[in-house]
């Protein structure tokens, strides 16, 4: 029984795929439709071939399906017929679809609806809304069920003619949204673009470390590659000691709440969202005596009443969320350490979401939690903990808890893994941050004004935003999960779906891993059609490429 590869689909930009579209397009419109005379070379370059955008379908390095888009006038259908705009509806941005070309093995649908579904994501990122194709009169049945609408004579020679239809965006999302649902075979592979703000999307480099075969923790190569992750970490940050425990951002917090508790004095926790509420949850689970300044979702510390907390309960710590997802702002960090050491107090800080996607410094810091699946574009599943002073171990605290127990040990205490090792490695390691930081900080700002033009409401203001992370506030008529969803039935991963996101109607844009511009002004398209029915076409921003 044959096994088939699962089927990806994909614009071509290979040399050894656009090979095999020349031999696609001479088997079908040479050998099956005797449109061409037959060659030698038994491969059919297209006239149009320089100005055609190719959407393919792969199983394995078989190409079984393809069609080719192109928006450059005259058309083919011009060449053919006179007057192409007298059938058409007005005002339309048009785009024609050619070549339409499926292995005979694969003539189920699936193929076909997949190539539909990317030729209708092409179509919104470039501000298309309407598809003219010259349809096979073979296949006249499966092109109406599938909306394309018939007009004029048929056209091209006996025995291969073809019936000019056209089809309209509309009638596009209605007829693949079958294929784009999450219902869609275990074994067809549909594109998707992450914007996440965990697991982000990972760079080749990355996912090959996390393939090499396990390595014992320890051997001595592992321990030194271990320093030497530690060391990178850092200098990034400013910290004078790190530690990178097995487990996440929210096991590196309980680690702080345990070295917290060894103070046994009062603190202060500070929050304005939900990231700093989790705060909250960590000191009570772990029973510390603090106070609490709640602040309202997206709205900035009040500096000055944050100096009079500290005057009016004397903490020993402070605790706050360095940069807050949920609202996607960022709060602000050196004035923070600076009221902390002109009245004695630790501050500890979630860094989780700011480390690695904008400037950083921990210098002054007591205590600092990060993870490896957001902004150091690494797998999730490291926790870390920076801190700039000399931490003992404490019988007091859980062995996994314990801060001091992995200092001794040069920070393997216990088995850890050498997968998520050297896939943060691989991904910390060579990176020019200060451009990393540039790109998200000019990106971010691109996105947040494209945003504010569509219509969109943002939560945090500009000046204290994070560069990496977007919160939209969506009017009550427009629901969050429905928008979620459709966009991920149209291939894009965004936050949506935590119950905090749920309570305030929000989603949100990540760009803390690998994108690309292209992929962002896509996004902002089938947004602008989700939210408000609108079809546009944004331009790309005049900024580098973000990604490998």
């Amino acid at each position: 029984m044959e096994t088939r590869a699962p089927l990806i689909f994909k614009i071509a930009n290979e040399d050894w795929e656009i090979d095999l579209i020349h031999q696609l397009n001479y088997k079908t419109f040479v050998e099956e439709i005797p449109q061409h005379a037959p060659s030698a070379s038994q491969r059919l370059v297209d006239r149009f071939h320089a100005e055609n955008t190719y959407l393919i379908c792969l199983s394995g390095r078989k190409l079984v399906g393809m069609l080719a888009a192109r928006a450059n006038r005259p058309f083919s259908l011009d060449q053919k017929m006179s007057n192409l705009d007298s059938y058409l509806p007005l005002n339309r941005s048009l785009c024609e679809i050619r070549l339409l070309s499926v292995d005979k093995k694969y003539r189920t649908g699936q193929v076909f609806q997949g190539l539909l579904s990317l030729i209708w994501q092409h179509f919104v990122e470039n501000g298309y809304d309407m598809g003219i194709i010259s349809g096979t009169t073979r296949q006249l049945k499966l092109y109406k069920h599938l909306g394309f609408i018939p007009f004029g004579p048929l056209v091209g020679p006996e025995g291969a003619q073809y019936q000019p239809m056209y089809l309209s965006i509309e009638s596009f999302e209605a007829g693949v949204r079958e294929f784009l649902s999450a219902r869609a075979p275990r074994h067809v592979q549909r594109p998707t673009v992450n914007f996440l703000p965990g697991p982000v999307a990972l760079s080749r480099n990355v996912r090959r470390a996390f393939e090499a075969a396990p390595e014992s923790h320890r051997s001595e190569g592992f321990v030194t590659d271990f320093q030497a992750t530690k060391q990178i970490l850092c200098e990034l940050t400013g910290a004078k000691n790190m530690e990178i425990l097995l487990g996440s951002g929210t096991l590196a917090n309980d680690a702080v709440a345990a070295q917290l508790s060894l103070e046994q004095k009062p603190g202060l926790i500070v929050t304005n969202g939900e990231f700093g509420e989790r705060l909250v949850d960590h000191a009570r689970r772990q029973a510390l005596d603090f106070e609490l300044v709640q602040y309202p979702w997206g709205k900035s510390f009040d500096l000055e009443l944050i100096k009079q907390r500290i005057a009016a309960v004397h903490p020993s710590w402070l605790w706050c969320v360095h940069c807050e997802t949920s609202a996607g702002l960022v709060n602000n960090l050196e004035a923070l350490k600076r009221i902390c050491a002109e009245h004695n107090v630790k501050l500890c800080v979630d860094a989780i979401s700011s480390i690695g996607t904008l400037p950083v410094n921990l210098e002054g810091v007591f205590l600092a939690s990060c993870s490896s699946g957001k902004g150091l574009r690494s797998f999730p599943g490291l926790g870390m903990v920076f801190f700039n002073h000399q931490i003992e171990p404490s019988t007091k605290l859980p062995r996994y808890l314990d801060l001091g127990l992995y200092a001794k040990n040069l920070g393997v205490a216990f088995t850890h893994s050498s997968n998520l090792l050297y896939a943060l490695n691989a991904a910390v390691k060579k990176v020019n941050w200060a451009e990393r930081f540039s790109l998200l900080s000019q990106t971010s700002a691109w996105l947040r004004s494209k945003l504010k033009e569509i219509g969109f409401n943002l939560l945090a203001e500009d000046h204290e935003a994070s560069s990496a992370v977007v919160s939209i506030s969506l009017p009550s008529q427009i629901n969050s999960l429905k928008v979620g969803a459709q966009l991920q039935e149209a291939g894009f991963l965004l936050s949506y779906n935590s119950d905090y996101l749920r309570r305030h109607n929000l989603i949100q844009i990540c760009i803390m891993g690998e994108f690309t511009q292209e992929k962002l002004v896509s996004l902002l398209n089938h947004l602008n059609r989700i939210c408000f029915r609108r079809t546009q076409s944004t331009p790309t921003p005049n900024v580098p490429i973000a990604g490998s």
